[in-house]
């Protein structure tokens, strides 16, 4: 499952589950619903007798993977070393880094801020101690399980919503020239039903891009009328 941080060229390699693992089944639940024509109400939805904690879990690496590599394809343009510490952010917002050490935030431009978010992300989930991945599902849970496992996948969903936010406010005409533009908004789509379904992201992260996810959330809910959401508990979190 090992590698996915940084290569020296500056793009990110996919991380992996191991076979067998219980995170490998359950990615191979969504693979196989969306494979088999379902819809992503469906895909998103928590399987029958799994674990709520697990499920997300699954999908902050799956999600993980997929801004990694919309990302890959802009990295190392030039274009980016032209962004100033505080630009290319949605507007009216500046998101500023933190790696948790302590209290204090840096001002980076919207190009470093989303590589330090993804450098950051795999190195969590490459610890194993936070992200087990081995055929020991009873102790992979009591992981997943805790107050700490939860209010990181809460940062985890933050982070990777606010990648998005970037990517399209930003280099979205990028990606569209390139043919990508499909791929970036299904995979918004599928990310948003996602955090929708578990209540991942708190209201105020979402209103610098509530142009892009008013509509989404829309289909996400006349989709399954009659269902109510579950709400993934994250903790306290800033």
């Amino acid at each position: 499952m090992r590698s996915s941080l940084p290569s020296s060229s500056g793009t990110f390699q996919p991380l992996r589950h191991r076979s067998g693992s219980m995170r490998d089944r359950l990615h191979g639940y969504t693979k196989r619903t969306l494979g088999a024509g379902g819809s992503i109400n469906e895909a998103v939805a928590l399987p029958t007798g799994e674990s709520c904690a697990g499920w997300v879990a699954v999908h902050a690496i799956d999600f993980y993977n997929d801004v990694s590599t919309l990302w890959a394809v802009m990295a190392t343009d030039p274009y980016l070393k032209s962004f100033r510490p505080g630009e290319g952010f949605p507007s009216g917002v500046e998101y500023r880094w933190s790696d948790g050490s302590s209290k204090e935030t840096v001002s980076v431009s919207a190009p470093v801020y989303i590589e330090k978010v993804l450098h950051w992300i795999a190195e969590q989930i490459n610890d194993e101690t936070k992200f087990p991945d081995d055929e020991d599902e009873s102790e992979a849970l009591r992981v997943f399980q805790t107050p700490q496992f939860a209010a990181l996948c809460g940062q985890i969903f933050r982070r990777l919503f606010r990648a998005y936010g970037i990517i399209y406010s930003s280099f979205f005409g990028t990606l569209e020239a390139l043919g990508m533009a499909p791929h970036l908004n299904t995979c918004f789509k599928h990310f948003m039903f996602f955090c929708t379904e578990f209540g991942l992201l708190p209201e105020r992260e979402i209103e610098p891009l509530e142009v892009l996810v008013k509509p989404i959330r829309k289909q996400y809910y006349s989709a399954k009328p009659s269902a109510s959401s579950l709400v993934f508990s994250k903790g306290s979190i800033d």
